[in-house]
């Protein structure tokens, strides 16, 4: 069992502890046996697959019920997006607290910089995100779950934008930029993946990963304009307009 749990560790490093209340005994244990359960599903799904890993499987490795796992998780696919919750919940915070004057695709901006900079399983920049990478690409089931939960987070965001923006409800603006900041995420991380996937070293791709995010949320906050627009006969072939 240690080596399930050391599998889920080295593919995703610990989350930063939020100040909270503190909580009674029960919430407690409550907290801690659905983490055991969640640490140990993963370490399963990611050295067996997991469509080839059931919810029977997991219970017997956590020496719970069936019925205990399904009191703390909804579907089998959030026992290993466990914190799915954290992806919206931070989103939307950081949009909220944003200092006055800074734009929506500033705060975004920010935000995954710094996830960078603290190697954060959000980003993917860290150590092991091969293996969660890997299995989820492996599994339908999983790739379908990881875009509702972006879509999710997506439409919170949207939501906030247009009540922050009086804006009117036909109007499309805040979800289409709110799809447009989420792209530009989802597809940084992506390419992060790939570039583990690979074989790629952090050191090795931080160069790169950090130029592209300067320059994909470049284009976010000036607009794509000329972006890819096709030179004019006679000029040399290039990039177009490289932020």
């Amino acid at each position: 069992m240690g080596e399930v749990e050391e599998s889920r560790q080295e593919a995703r490093p610990a989350a930063p502890q939020a100040a909270e209340p503190e909580l009674g005994l029960r919430e407690r244990k409550k907290r801690e046996t659905r983490r055991r359960i969640s640490d140990i599903a993963t370490g399963l799904f990611m050295m067996r697959g997991f469509d080839n890993v059931t919810v029977a499987d997991v219970a017997r490795h956590a020496d719970v019920s069936v019925n205990t796992v399904f009191n703390y998780f909804k579907t089998k696919e959030d026992l290993f997006f466990d914190r799915q919750g954290e992806v919206t919940d931070q989103a939307a915070r950081a949009l909220r607290e944003r200092g006055p004057g800074e734009t929506a695709v500033a705060v975004f901006r920010r935000e995954f910089l710094d996830g960078l900079d603290r190697n954060s399983y959000q980003t993917g920049f860290h150590e092991g995100a091969e293996h969660w990478a890997r299995t989820v690409r492996a599994s339908p089931a999983l790739t379908a779950r990881a875009r509702e939960i972006g879509l999710e987070a997506q439409a919170v965001v949207a939501e906030q934008l247009a009540e922050e923006t009086g804006a009117d409800p036909d109007d499309v603006t805040p979800r289409v930029a709110a799809a447009m900041i989420f792209a530009a995420h989802w597809e940084l991380i992506d390419d992060i993946q790939r570039r583990k996937l690979a074989g790629q070293s952090l050191a090795e791709m931080r160069d790169a990963v950090y130029a592209n995010a300067h320059r994909v949320f470049d284009l976010l906050e000036q607009g794509l304009g000329d972006y890819a627009a096709r030179p004019q006969a006679g000029a040399p072939a290039g990039p177009s307009n490289e932020k």
